[in-house]
Order: C-alpha cells, then sequence, then structure tokens
C-alpha cells in the first residue's frame, strides 16, 4: 500500500492512529487521569486502539473512493472516459441525495448543480489540456485535500485536550449541543483560548507533515493501476469501516470502575457520533426494568404524604391533590438560578477562598439548604428539574427534545394561581432552546434583546454580564407590580462561564484573570447587589427570593458518578416572612419546585416527581443524580446506578472526596431507583405529563 495508488490512504490511517494514541497518552498524562492501575491503564490503551482504528477506517472513506475511481484518463486523451466518470459523479450525488432526508435534500440538491457545473467545468478544461497539467492538477487537488484533512486530524487531538480539561471525558452531548450553536460557541473559544495562534501553529504543521510525505502522494498520482487491482484494494478498505460499525460496540469502552480509564478508552470522534444518533435512549431497551403496573406502585408508596391524596385509582398515575391547612400567601417569588454553582465555592461548605462572601453572609438569614443534589451536569437538566419537577431521563434533557410544549410546570401552577409568570436569561434565549421550552409552557421569555445596547456594561459570547441582567430583571419585576398582580420569575445567570469575564472594579480579582474564582465572586457580587436593590422596593418584604444553582462547576472524579460533582447550594431569603435556620434534609433538585409552593400553602393538583422536603415525613429522603447515560438514585447514605446494557450497581458513597466502594445490591433500594426512572420514561412517553 506504500508504494501503490493507494499509498495516501496508508499514510492517513497511520497519522490517525499516530495522533489519537498521543492525545490518549497526554490526557492520561493530566491531573485528573493519573490515578489508575496498570491494568486499567493497559485497557485502556488497547480498548482505545480498536476504536482509533475504527475512526481511522472512516477517514480514509473520502481516499479511498477517490482513488479508486480516478481513470487513467489523465494519462491519455480519450473523450468516453471523461464522460464516463462525469456522469459516474453525477450519479453518485443523485443517489446521495436521495437517501438523505428530505429536509435536507432540497438543499443539497442546490449544491449538486453547482457541483455538476464545475465539475464539467474542469474536465473541459483537462480535457484540452496537456497530459502534465492534467497530472499536476490531480497532485494539486490531492496535496489540497490531504492538508485539509491532515488540520482537521491534528484539530481534533487538540479540541480533545481542551474539551477533556472542561469536562473531563471525551467528546459527548456536550460537543453536539456546541456543534449546533455554533455562534456562542465559536465565540466562547474565541474569548476563551489564543485561537489564532493555535490555528495557524496547526496549519503549519498540516503542511508541514504532507511536505514530508509528499512522496506518498506522487505514488497516488503517478503510479498507474488497473481497475481489477484498484477495485481488490478498494473493496478490502471499505470493508474495514463496515466491519468497524456492525462489530465494535460504544460499551466496550466500560471495561472497568474507573470512569478516567473509561473515557480514555474511548475515541473522541467516535463518542461524538454515538452522542449525536442516540440523542434519546430507550429506557426499557437499555435499562433494567419490572412490570410498569409494579414501578409506579411503588412510586406511589415514595411520594404519598399526609397532604397529598391521589385523584384516582389509576395505576399509570401519580396525579395527586396538595392541600395545607394554613391559608395560602400569594407572595411574588423570584427564583434565581445561578451558572455552575458549586457548594464547595461556599466558606459555609469548608472553601477558604473567599469568592462568595456575600452569598454566605446572605445564608446565614435564609432557609439554607446545606443537603442538595443537582439533577444533572448541563445547565438544561438543572431548568428541567426547577421547572418540571421530574427525574433526569437518558440522553438529552426535555429541554431540548422535541414536542415538549404544554407540561405540568412550576409555571402553569403559578399561572394558574392568577400570577405573572416569566424566564429572564443574559443571553439569547434560542440558545438550548430556551425560549421554545420556556415559551410553549406558561413563560413570557425575556432575554439580552430586551436591553439596549447603550446600557450593556459588559458582554461576552454567552450574554451580558449578570449586574446588567438583574438591572433588567428589577425593570420587569417593577413592571409586575404596577400590574397589580403577584409574580413568580425565573431569572438564568450566564457570567460563572467560560472564557470568565466581567466588568472590571467590582470585586477584587482583575477581570484579565479570566479565573473560574474571579466569575464565580463576580456573580457573587451581582446577586446581593441585586438583593439590595430590590430591598428598597416596594414588593420587597412581600418577595421570596429563591437562589439555586443549575448544576456544579465539575462532575468529575474517579468514579461515574461522584456525589460531590453535583452538590449544590440552595438559599430561600423572604427575611420579613421566613425565619433563618439550616435545612440539612437529604434534597432532590426537583424537590425546588413543590417546596416553594409548601412555602406558600398553596393547594393544588401535582403532577410532581418532587416533594415539599419541609413537610417531608422521615425516611422519604432521596435524590437523583445523572450523566447522559448513568442514571444515580441516593438514599439512605447509598447510591445506586443504573447504566446502559441492563446494569445496576450499588457504592456507599465518600460525600468528602466524592470516591465511592461497591457494596452488595440491596433489592428494595434497587426497586426503588428502577421505579423511579422508568414510571417517568413510562409518562413521558405517553405524554402524561401536560397540565
Amino acid at each position: 500500500m506504500f508504494k501503490t495508488r493507494f499509498s495516501l490512504v496508508g499514510m492517513i490511517l497511520i497519522l490517525v492512529l499516530v495522533v489519537s494514541a498521543i492525545t490518549r497518552l497526554l490526557l492520561f498524562a493530566s491531573t485528573h487521569a493519573s490515578n489508575m492501575s496498570f491494568g486499567q491503564l493497559l485497557g485502556a490503551f488497547i480498548i482505545g486502539f480498536i476504536y482509533d482504528c475504527t475512526v481511522a477506517s472512516f477517514v480514509i472513506i473520502p481516499f479511498v473512493l477517490q482513488l479508486w475511481l480516478q481513470t487513467n484518463i489523465i494519462y491519455r486523451k480519450k473523450v468516453m472516459p471523461y464522460v464516463v466518470a462525469f456522469f459516474m459523479s453525477v450519479l453518485a450525488l443523485l443517489l446521495f441525495t436521495h437517501v438523505v432526508p428530505k429536509d435536507y435534500s432540497k438543499e443539497l440538491f442546490r449544491y449538486l448543480i453547482i457541483y455538476i457545473v464545475l465539475r464539467f467545468a474542469i474536465y473541459l478544461v483537462l480535457f484540452f489540456s496537456s497530459q502534465g497539467f492534467r497530472i499536476r492538477w490531480r497532485a494539486g487537488v490531492l496535496y489540497a485535500a490531504t492538508t485539509l484533512v491532515v488540520f482537521l486530524i491534528l484539530l481534533n487531538g487538540v479540541s480533545e485536550w481542551f474539551f477533556w480539561q472542561e469536562f473531563s471525558t471525551r467528546y459527548n452531548f456536550i460537543a453536539v449541543d456546541y456543534l449546533v450553536y455554533t455562534t456562542e460557541v465559536l465565540g466562547n473559544i474565541g474569548e476563551s483560548y489564543p485561537i489564532i495562534p493555535i490555528v495557524g501553529s496547526l496549519v503549519l504543521a498540516a503542511v508541514l507533515l504532507v511536505y514530508l510525505n509528499r512522496r506518498f502522494i506522487r505514488y497516488s498520482v503517478c503510479l498507474p493501476s488497473s481497475f481489477a487491482k484498484r477495485t481488490l484494494m478498494a473493496i478490502f478498505l471499505l470493508l474495514l469501516p463496515v466491519l468497524g460499525y456492525f462489530v465494535v460496540q460504544e460499551k466496550w469502552r466500560n471495561f472497568s470502575r474507573n470512569a478516567y480509564a473509561n473515557a480514555l478508552a474511548g475515541n473522541g470522534p467516535y463518542e461524538f457520533a454515538e452522542a449525536f444518533m442516540d440523542n434519546e435512549l430507550d429506557f426499557c431497551k437499555f435499562y433494567q426494568t419490572m412490570p410498569d403496573t409494579e414501578a409506579f406502585r411503588l412510586v406511589r408508596a415514595q411520594i404519598q404524604t399526609p397532604n397529598a391524596r391521589f385523584v384516582n385509582n389509576n395505576p399509570y398515575s401519580i396525579e395527586r391533590d396538595i392541600t395545607y391547612a394554613e391559608p395560602e400567601r400569594k407572595l411574588n417569588v423570584v427564583l434565581i438560578s445561578v451558572e455552575s454553582f458549586s457548594a464547595s465555592f461556599m466558606r459555609a461548605f469548608g472553601s477558604d477562598k473567599n469568592i462568595t462572601p456575600a452569598l454566605d453572609s446572605l445564608a446565614k438569614h435564609s432557609l439554607f439548604f446545606t443537603n442538595m443534589f443537582a439533577s444533572g451536569t448541563r445547565t438544561v437538566r438543572g431548568l428541567e428539574a426547577l421547572s418540571l419537577s421530574i427525574p433526569p431521563t437518558p440522553g438529552q434533557s426535555i429541554v431540548k427534545r422535541p414536542d415538549n410544549g404544554h407540561l405540568f410546570s412550576l409555571g402553569s401552577v403559578f399561572r394558574a394561581k392568577g400570577y405573572i409568570t416569566q424566564y429572564i436569561y443574559g443571553g439569547y434565549s434560542y440558545f438550548d432552546n430556551m425560549k421554545a421550552f420556556f415559551s410553549n409552557n406558561g413563560y413570557a421569555v425575556i432575554d439580552r434583546s430586551a436591553i439596549p445596547a447603550a446600557k450593556v456594561h459588559y458582554e461576552n459570547i454567552w450574554g451580558v454580564a449578570d449586574e446588567d441582567l438583574f438591572t433588567l430583571a428589577l425593570h420587569m419585576l417593577d413592571s409586575n407590580h404596577q400590574a397589580g398582580k403577584p409574580f413568580f420569575t425565573h431569572i438564568m445567570t450566564v457570567s460563572n462561564h467560560r472564557p470568565y469575564t466581567y466588568p472590571d472594579g467590582r470585586i477584587d480579582i482583575p477581570a484579565a484573570s479570566q479565573t473560574r474564582e474571579g466569575a464565580v465572586k463576580y456573580t457573587d457580587y451581582s446577586i446581593v447587589r441585586f438583593i439590595k436593590e430590590a430591598a428598597a422596593k416596594p414588593w420587597f418584604d412581600s418577595t421570596v427570593f429563591v437562589i439555586v444553582a443549575d448544576h456544579c462547576a465539575s462532575a468529575a472524579g474517579h468514579v461515574e458518578l461522584p456525589v460531590t460533582g453535583y452538590h449544590i447550594p440552595m438559599m430561600i431569603y423572604a427575611p420579613k416572612i421566613l425565619p433563618s435556620r439550616n435545612v440539612s434534609t437529604l434534597t432532590a433538585q426537583i424537590d425546588v419546585a413543590p417546596t416553594i409552593l409548601g412555602l406558600l400553602n398553596f393547594n393544588y393538583r401535582s403532577k410532581f416527581f418532587g416533594q415539599d422536603v419541609l413537610h417531608l415525613p422521615e425516611g422519604k429522603e432521596r435524590a437523583f443524580i445523572s450523566t447522559y447515560q448513568g442514571l444515580g438514585y441516593l438514599k439512605d447514605g447509598t447510591l445506586i446506578i443504573q447504566s446502559p446494557v441492563k446494569q445496576v450497581h450499588s457504592f456507599k458513597p465518600d460525600f468528602t472526596n466524592g470516591n465511592a466502594i461497591s457494596i452488595p445490591l440491596d433489592p428494595a433500594l434497587r426497586n426503588e431507583a428502577i421505579a423511579y426512572y422508568q414510571s417517568i420514561n413510562w409518562i413521558l412517553k405517553h405524554k402524561q405529563q401536560s397540565e
């Protein structure tokens, strides 16, 4: 293969494998990945090599097709080979547009016409050119294509490094989101990293590698080969990706209980393709199940409380009437979900960095929830938990899925009580499908587009600075008050997000540092500045402020679901209404909505899976934590984790460092965990979560 028509293919194969191996070695050498046994390391590299080979077999497909189908017409001037080659390329593209989805085929057809015209013009020029020009033309095309592919291979290696540093894993659904929201993501990359030096260096490296290996391109151009020989080699090479597609399984990388070893065993492009294809996982196909009636029986028993009465005997329903003896209080509610706010940032949880001085002070005058856990690791998962009060489901968040409108939500309960309901976001709300989700579920959506450019003090690609977001919120809350109606307003911050930029002069950490600590302290400053300004408003004394994280800053750990990566704080602040105290009850993020409604003594019909923690009988406390595939159930100091291929494991987690040791499964606890996740899967599948 190295001195034949297909010599270039061999070069590309080796380059993919070498870059993938170096990438894996560098990821291992990073701080997070170094703590693993020799057996785990060996397994990661052996299994990883299989994934690398699979990806490499797909990378070479365009080159194999080009070198196979390119005829020997450049060596002789005959009309028929040009005609045949032209119509073969047209036929191939027509077949391609026929098999792609119709939504895309219309767009592709336009490009197909352009391609056909260009192809015809190129063949016309080649036919009337000299043999030397035709050879140089083909070589030039291969040089350009090879340089581009080599650049992309190197760029992927660098991208995997940065993605690992940010998320401590290979590509996943987050990377798929990044592909969709290119404006924000490319802007974020440009603001966070020295993109021009990085890209420039990679371009130079790609050109240098192609130059040093130019002989392989010359072989591919200058060595004629019969159609029969080309076909045999092409069939062999094209069978490799077919073999990889049908034989290699994504589950192979989950060979150990060390999450970093499993991540190392993966391959970025392979994991990206898996995430793209499996946007939603079928619970019944990939996870352990039980009879649906049994699952609902267990869930109904768990959510049954003294102040809840099921409205019917339907075995597939959790709908119940929630009542309180005290009269309802039509208080305003402002829910602030804070971007990437780990409990470990606060002095109250042991931090010595003093990056949340204002919130630490506010916590002393609030209902301070010290044992709360986020549902997931992404903003959309937090928004789902806070608005819908349902356990996380495998795959993508409900916020991002189609047909997610008119669901029973916290906003729908407030709206039924005559409240103004709003969602205010500092960025553009089309991001992460927020606008569609909230507007279709009873919220008025307000985002950065409502702020005149002259009133924006600072912005980056994700949105305006948090202080500008809260200025907008104050204006909207004043308008709500003037309308004479109570309001429920959900505010989502953005500043605690890479590139960690904020206005100068607000805190004692220079904005130029672009550190997580600075972004956290700026958000801390902005929230309490907002509270102080709100205190001067006529609606303040009748308003409950709820401050809660959407997720932690990082969920990395040596186990699949490290509990410390989901530990978040919540404060409920209303100095004229609520006495301050610490609440140490185990609390799930999905419990926030019913707990807020419980503070207001609202009587309502509920479809929430969450529970009012402040009125919860002892023994019913539990929490849910998850990744896109791992589904965790935390109760009585035990963590049950369900994974694809119907695996269920039990662990005793360490709430200090996030590590966990395997323990025997408690059948009752396992069944509870399965029941919750299976029930919400059934309800969503049968569209029973509508308001």
